[in-house]
Order: structure tokens, then sequence, then C-alpha cells
């Protein structure tokens, strides 16, 4: 198994392995988001997103990214991206983390082409951005009850 070092990319070499498990015959599953605070609601959408394929990438907002398109507020990302990326590629279930700073992951899904894009059902198909460079769309159920802003609000207090 990879050190989680070694399995952040950059583009350039994620889109040769891409090819690499394309030859090999392995289904490549996708999904993207800002994994700000890791909670159990992350993990379960990983594992899940795992389980429908042979390989999970990950792609991951970066600071700027996540200040300038999400508008997850002041303070946000609270983890740097280098941390961010360290701890997704730690887990059993992630073979590859990409960053990226564009305010969506479709010009790194135009390279990729997934067999699946995963995405949380909270997103509606017409959402899910880059979803026409994927063989397919998954929208997953998402773990009840938790939420990074949710969890941030209840460390200070708010709910």
């Amino acid at each position: 198994m990879a050190s989680s070092r070694a399995k952040i990319k950059n583009w350039k070499n994620l889109s040769t392995l891409r090819q690499l498990w394309g030859w090999e015959g392995k289904k490549v599953v996708f999904t993207n988001g800002v994994f700000d605070i890791l909670h159990a609601g992350h993990l379960q959408l990983l594992e899940h997103a795992r389980s429908l394929g042979d390989v999970l990438i990950v792609g991951v907002n970066s600071d700027s990214s996540v200040r300038r398109f999400l508008g997850k507020g002041p303070g946000r990302p609270i983890n740097k991206l280098r941390d961010r990326a360290a701890l997704l590629a730690a887990l059993w279930c992630v073979d590859a983390v990409v960053p990226f700073d564009e305010d969506t992951p479709e010009r790194l899904l135009s390279r990729l082409h997934p067999d699946i894009l995963v995405k949380g059902a909270d997103y509606s198909p017409n959402q899910i951005a880059g979803s026409q460079h994927a063989g397919r769309v998954v929208r997953a159920r998402l773990k009840a009850g938790y939420s990074t802003t949710r969890l941030i609000r209840r460390l200070q207090g708010q709910t």
C-alpha cells in the first residue's frame, strides 16, 4: 500500500495513473470536496464511493478555491490544503488525492474521465459540475446530522 504522501498527486501524474488503471481494466471512481474537518459523514461518503469501483480519486479544493467560490465564511478553510490532503490520503479507501484551484473540478474531470462520479445527494443532478465527463453519476445519501459547518457551529456554542 502506498504511503499517504505518495498518494497525493498533481494533475499530470494522476492523468498517467488514470491511463494505467484504464488499461488494467480498473473502474475509477472520483469524488471531491473541501474535507475541512474530517468527520464520520465524510468517511461514510468516501467508503461508499470506494465500494463502487476499484480506485478512488478524491479531488480537494485549494484554500483559495474555498475562500473564493464556496462561500464557506470567514476563517475557512480551518485546515490548510496540505493537511486536508494528507488526512484524506491516509484513509484506506482513498487511492489518490489531487488538489484543484478552480471553482469546480470540471476541468480536472475533463482530463480524468472517471467511470463513476460520486457527489452527496444534497446536490441536484444539474448542480454536479463535470458530470458530462463521467461514465455515470451517483448521488450518495449523506449521514444525517454531519457537516463541517454544523460541527464548527457546535464548537462555537451556536447549536
